[in-house]
């Protein structure tokens, strides 16, 4: 019989690792690895299109391009809870992209 040995997740202050979601969080999650875990996780294929894509008058996290579909992803992220500011957000810059 296999033995298989798991380690124990643990709770961590997120700001500890990144102070701050735009000069921090924003280029790390951009970096290809980080952002190819990312698209494991979701089951996509992602590849950075653009760090703070304008939009209008204001600027969208990430956009990234799912290569399997060829399909645009906005990446709006949030190191605390989510709300509805951020979904109006997301709304916002899809239809401003248009893609």
């Amino acid at each position: 019989m296999v033995t298989m040995e798991f380690g124990r997740l643990e709770k961590v202050d997120l700001r500890e690792g990144w102070p701050f979601e735009d000069r921090d969080f924003t280029p790390w999650l951009a970096e290809s690895p980080n952002l190819a875990l990312l698209g494991e996780t979701v089951g996509m294929d992602l590849e950075l299109v653009n760090k703070e894509q304008p939009v209008g008058s204001f600027r969208a996290d990430l956009l990234c391009l799912d290569t399997d579909t060829e399909r645009h992803v906005l990446i709006e992220n949030q190191l605390e809870k989510t709300n509805h500011t951020h979904l109006g957000q997301l709304v916002t810059y899809a239809s401003g992209l248009q893609t």
